[in-house]
């Protein structure tokens, strides 16, 4: 009778084991929507430092490549929703800070959007004028209302989801990515709203594009074991 009681926990403690494999076996995180949204995220804000520095510009909005990139996004999600067969206990919390961050972003665009438009109607309502005075002598310049250094603020939210993901999922790529951003943040406090395009697309980089790169290799390495 004790021995088999003795087999029924080390069944069970098996069992469990197995259990617990194949839940870590199941869960696929194949690195593709980190290496996507590095990548438009990057490239965008690259490409308007470049543009802003050499004083040229595209026939259409670089930014819209971001928005293109959501229906990928979709289809992607959708597809990895139906390979993973098993959910880990927090996936519904990294899942619901990405929610947040998506928001967010979406929140901070109309923001940049209408706040200056409505500074701009009601500095006209009041009957004055936001004007750029010269120290050298030449003539004032009427400048238009804008949100000073806004892009900072986007480089300190790319930061945040990206090192709660580190957190809760141990994946030390993005903790040091979203450190790394935490001081981009700090340095574009000190420069040009152009460069810090520049910092964004570097942060970009190293908060998506380069752990999507490590997620993708383990994901790719776990698929070939698994067959």
């Amino acid at each position: 009778m004790a021995n088999e009681t003795k087999f029924s926990e080390q069944e069970s403690l098996q069992l469990i084991a197995e259990m617990i494999k194949k839940a870590k076996g199941s869960y696929h995180d194949t690195g593709i929507g980190s290496l996507l949204w590095g990548g438009v995220v990057s490239i965008a804000s690259l490409m308007n430092f470049l543009q802003r520095t050499y004083d040229f510009k595209l026939w259409f909005d670089i930014w819209w490549l971001v928005l293109a990139a959501i229906i990928p996004q979709v289809y992607i999600s959708i597809k990895e929703k139906k390979i993973q067969k098993a959910k880990q206990y927090d996936d519904d919390l990294v899942n619901s800070v990405w929610l947040v961050f998506g928001i967010s972003l979406f929140a901070m665009g109309f923001y940049q959007n209408i706040v200056p438009f409505q500074t701009e109607k009601l500095i006209a309502e009041e009957g004055w004028t936001l004007m750029k005075h010269f120290s050298d002598g030449r003539p004032d310049e009427v400048i238009r209302p804008f949100t000073p250094s806004l892009y900072s603020i986007y480089i300190l939210f790319y930061a945040f989801p990206t090192m709660v993901t580190g957190l809760v999922k141990k994946f030390n790529p993005m903790k040091y990515g979203a450190i790394i951003t935490y001081g981009l943040f700090l340095l574009s406090l000190f420069t040009e709203s152009r460069f810090d395009m520049l910092l964004g697309s570097i942060a970009a980089l190293v908060c998506w594009f380069i752990p999507g790169i490590i997620l993708r290799r383990k994901y790719l390495a776990q698929t070939r074991s698994n067959v």
